[in-house]
C-alpha cells in the first residue's frame, strides 16, 4: 500500500516542478519583453567608445533610445528580443528551481524556518552561474543581433539575417564550442547578479515578514523585489559591461582580438574611461530593478493561484 502513495508523491513532486518551471519562464519572458527597449539601450551605451571600434557620441540613455527610434526605426528597440526571450527559457527557469532544490534538499532551512544569508549567498552564486552556462549562447546571440542596427549605421555589412540564422553562422564559422564565448565573464556576471537577486530577494523578505507587520502578500513580495533589483544592479554593473564588450569582440583561434580575459577588459575598460558612467549606471539601474520586481511580482502569484493568466495581469 506504501509504493502507490510514494509513485503519487513523486509524480505531484514532477508536476510541482513543471508548473513551477513553466510560471517561471513565463513571467520571466513578460517581463524581459516589456522591458527590452532599456537592455538594448544599456548595450549601446557599454559598447560606445569600445576600444577597436569606431568613435561614437556619449549620449544618455534617454537619448540613445531616441536616436535608436530616429536613426533605425521603433522595432529596432526590440533588435534581438527574441534570443532573450528564448534564454529567459533556459536561464530564468533553471535558476529559481536550482535555488529552491538547494535551499530545500541541499542546505535546508534553520529549525525557526529561516534561511541563513551564510547559506543564500553560495546557493544565489551557484544557481545563477550554472543557470547562465546552460543559456550563454543565447546570451551571446542576444548581444550579435543588438549590435546590428549600429552596424548599418557606421555602413558595415550586417552579420546575420536573423536570430537562427546567428546561430548557424556561429556554429559555422567557430563551431559549437564558439556558442559559449564569453561564458566566464557572463557566468562571473550572472553569480554576482543572483548574489544580489536571489539572495536579498529572501532576506529582505524574511526581515520584513519579521520586523514589520506585513504579511506573505504581494505588497511584501514587492518591496523584498525593489531591495533585490537596486542591490543586483549595484553588484553587476561592472560584471555586466565586461561580459557584453567580451561577448562581442572578435575571437581569432579562440583569443580575442581586443581583450584577453575579464581582468584584461575591466582594466582597459577603466584605464582609457571608455564608458560614460552615470549613463551606463542609468541605463542599468532602470532595467533590473523593474525587471526583477514585475518577474518576483508575477512569480509570487504562483502560489496563490494555479491561474497564469491571473498572474500575469500584474504586469498591466
Amino acid at each position: 500500500m506504501a509504493r502507490p502513495r510514494a509513485r503519487h508523491d513523486g509524480d505531484k513532486k514532477r508536476s510541482s516542478f513543471a508548473l513551477k518551471y513553466l510560471v517561471t519562464i513565463i513571467s520571466s519572458t513578460a517581463a524581459e519583453t516589456v522591458t527590452f527597449p532599456l537592455d538594448i539601450t544599456k548595450t549601446r551605451l557599454q559598447l560606445q567608445g569600445q576600444l577597436g571600434s569606431k568613435k561614437s557620441p556619449y549620449r544618455g540613455m534617454f537619448r540613445t533610445a531616441i536616436g535608436i527610434v530616429q536613426e533605425e526605426g521603433l522595432l529596432n528597440l526590440w533588435k534581438g528580443v527574441a534570443p532573450a526571450v528564448i534564454r529567459h527559457m533556459v536561464y530564468s527557469g533553471c535558476r529559481m528551481n536550482f535555488y529552491e532544490y538547494i535551499r530545500e534538499n541541499v542546505f535546508k532551512r534553520n529549525k525557526y524556518g529561516q534561511y541563513p544569508l551564510w547559506k543564500a549567498i553560495p546557493t544565489g552564486m551557484f544557481s545563477g552561474a550554472a543557470a547562465q552556462f546552460l543559456a550563454s549562447p543565447c546570451d551571446l546571440v542576444k548581444v550579435h543581433m543588438q549590435m546590428e542596427g549600429k552596424r548599418k549605421l557606421e555602413g558595415l555589412k550586417p552579420r546575420y539575417k536573423g536570430t537562427f540564422d546567428a546561430f548557424r553562422s556561429i556554429v559555422r564559422n567557430d563551431g559549437v564550442l564558439g556558442l559559449w564565448k564569453g561564458w566566464v565573464p557572463n557566468c562571473q556576471r550572472a553569480a554576482i547578479v543572483c548574489l544580489g537577486d536571489l539572495t536579498t530577494y529572501d532576506s529582505a523578505k524574511q526581515a520584513i515578514l519579521r520586523n514589520t507587520r506585513l504579511e506573505d502578500n504581494a505588497l511584501t513580495h514587492a518591496l523584498s523585489s525593489g531591495c533585490s533589483g537596486l542591490v543586483s544592479a549595484t553588484l553587476g554593473t561592472p560584471a555586466d559591461v565586461v561580459k557584453t564588450r567580451m561577448m562581442n569582440q572578435k575571437y581569432v583561434n579562440g583569443r580575442g582580438v581586443v581583450f584577453r580575459s575579464s581582468l584584461d577588459c575591466l582594466l582597459k575598460t577603466v584605464s582609457v574611461k571608455c564608458v560614460h558612467v552615470c549613463s551606463l549606471l542609468t541605463g542599468y539601474w532602470f532595467k533590473l530593478p523593474l525587471l526583477i520586481n514585475v518577474e518576483w511580482c508575477c512569480l509570487h502569484n504562483r502560489t496563490q493561484t494555479s491561474n497564469v493568466s491571473i498572474r500575469l495581469q500584474l504586469l498591466g
